[in-house]
């Protein structure tokens, strides 16, 4: 299973200013499912967002990470929290030398894909 560093941001109900993360994301072989966080996101646009949570049905902006170190819309705002796993990992790939305390919080991610757990509740759905 694939793994890259990926900003993820909730929209259902905050628009640009919901909380965000930066972390270790898992795709699924198809690319249509993520895991991040302990989490399991399927592809779907809608509501500003392009995944949608499994279990919540909320909205959410998953991408790359900006090399310009840009990740938050324009018009959003608060910090991103950032798994201490990718920090060294993403200051290489922003050419920063630190992260700026007003912008980040250091934090412990769930880095587990629940493949196990997406499974099961899919298959109760159908």
């Amino acid at each position: 299973m694939k793994s890259q560093i990926m900003y993820v941001e909730l929209k259902s109900g905050y628009n640009d200013k919901g909380p965000a993360f930066i972390g270790p994301a898992s795709f699924s072989k198809t690319g249509r499912s993520v895991y991040f966080n302990g989490l399991t996101f399927l592809k779907e646009s809608r509501e500003g967002g392009n995944y949608v949570e499994l279990k919540t049905g909320e909205y959410y902006w998953i991408s790359g990470i900006k090399k310009r170190g840009t990740n938050r819309h324009w018009a959003g705002g608060g910090k991103i929290k950032i798994d201490r796993t990718v920090v060294d990992q993403y200051l290489e790939l922003t050419n920063l030398s630190e992260l700026s305390k007003s912008m980040f919080e250091i934090v412990d991610l769930n880095n587990v894909p629940p493949i196990e757990d997406a499974k099961e509740y899919l298959n109760q759905k159908l």
